[in-house]
């Protein structure tokens, strides 16, 4: 699995979960509980992972809902 967005914002979180989800994208998302450790201030960013032979899709569908900012850099 490769690393497809890194963020605090659970908004933003929640919408690629339904892109990728719509778009029948496995994703997984990494960090969920590491709130407990930063007391649930959201200060720890979570990690949105897909497959790695899905990136390239999961790429230009975050690139099509205007949000490719967001993407995650190697």
């Amino acid at each position: 699995m490769i690393e497809l967005v890194r963020t605090n914002d659970a908004v933003l979180i929640s919408f690629v979960e339904s892109l990728m989800r719509d778009a029948g994208i496995a994703c997984f998302v990494a960090d969920q509980n590491m709130s407990v450790l930063d007391g649930s201030i959201g200060i720890l960013p979570r990690r949105i992972m897909v497959d790695a032979d899905k990136a390239d899709a999961a790429r230009r569908i975050l690139k099509d809902a205007g949000i490719e900012n967001e993407i995650r850099r190697k």
